[in-house]
C-alpha cells in the first residue's frame, strides 16, 4: 500500500510517502509560516521528486490530533480536500500513537507527550512489543502529577517523545522517576509516523475524517462559562 501521509499538530510540519512501511521520502519544515502555507507545497514537491502521481496513491493519512486546535484542523482539513479531489479514502490517526513508533529501536514503554498548556499534557503510554507501539491507554489530556504517579507506579524506565517531553523530563526528574528524553531527530512528531500508524487500518471517507482535540478549545471554554455565567 502507498500512503501519502501528513503531519502538523504542532510547530514543524511533515509530509511523508511510505509504500509497504518502507519510507520512500519525508519532508519537514519547522519555520514561522503557517501550516496552511507549507504542506500542500511540501506534497507537491515530495511527489514530483520520488516521480509518483497523486493517483497512483492509495490512502492519505494524517495527524487528526491531540494537538494544536489550528494544526490539527489545517491538517484534517487539508486532507479531506485532497481526497475530495483526488477520489481517495483517508485514514486519521492519533498524533500520541504516530509519536510512539520513533522508540522502536529504544524498545520498553514509551511516553509521548505534547504540552497542552493550563498545567496538562496530551498523554498516552505504549509499549514497544514485536516492532510495533502497543497501547496501554486511551489519549487523554493529564497534569504531570497524575502522569508522574501512574509512572512510579509502573516502576520502569520511560522514553519521552513529543514537544511536551522536555517539559516532562524536567518534572519527573524532580519526582525521581526514571525517564529517558528522545534525541533531536526523534523528539518531534512527523509525517512517518503517522504512516505507519496508519498501516493496517481500514480508510474511510473524506466525509468521515474529523478532529480529535480531547479538549474544548480557549474559545469555546470561554463561552461555556459565559453561557454558565449567564443561566447561573
Amino acid at each position: 500500500m502507498l500512503i501519502l501521509a501528513f503531519e502538523s499538530s504542532a510547530r514543524p510540519a511533515s509530509v511523508a510517502l511510505v509504500r509497504d512501511g518502507k519510507l520512500l521520502a519525508q519532508s519537514t519544515q519547522v519555520s514561522a509560516l503557517t501550516h496552511s502555507r507549507t504542506l500542500l507545497p511540501m506534497a507537491k514537491d515530495l511527489l514530483k521528486n520520488t516521480a509518483v502521481a497523486l493517483s497512483e496513491v492509495d490512502v492519505i493519512a494524517v495527524a487528526h490530533g491531540p494537538g494544536s486546535f489550528t494544526g490539527v484542523r489545517i491538517g484534517v482539513s487539508t486532507v479531506k480536500g485532497l481526497c475530495w479531489g483526488a477520489e481517495k479514502p483517508c485514514i486519521g490517526v492519533s498524533t500520541l500513537e504516530a509519536m510512539a513508533w520513533h522508540a522502536l529501536a529504544v524498545g520498553g514503554l514509551v511516553c509521548p507527550v505534547m504540552d497542552a498548556r493550563r498545567a496538562q499534557v496530551y498523554n498516552a503510554l505504549f509499549r514497544i512489543e514485536d516492532g510495533r507501539p502497543i497501547r496501554l491507554c486511551p489519549d487523554r489530556a493529564i497534569s504531570l502529577e497524575e502522569l508522574s504517579d501512574e509512572l512510579r507506579a509502573l516502576g520502569e524506565s520511560v522514553f519521552l517523545v513529543g514537544d511536551g517531553a522536555v517539559l516532562t523530563k524536567d518534572y519527573l526528574d524532580a519526582q525521581g522517576i526514571p525517564c529517558r528524553l528522545a534525541p533531536d531527530d526523534l523528539v518531534w512528531q512527523d509525517a512517518w509516523g503517522v504512516a505507519m500508524a496508519a498501516q493496517g487500518r481500514a480508510p474511510v471517507p473524506a466525509a468521515e475524517l474529523l478532529p480529535v482535540y480531547l479538549r474544548l478549545s480557549q474559545a469555546e471554554r470561554e463561552r461555556q462559562e459565559r453561557l454558565e455565567k449567564e443561566q447561573g
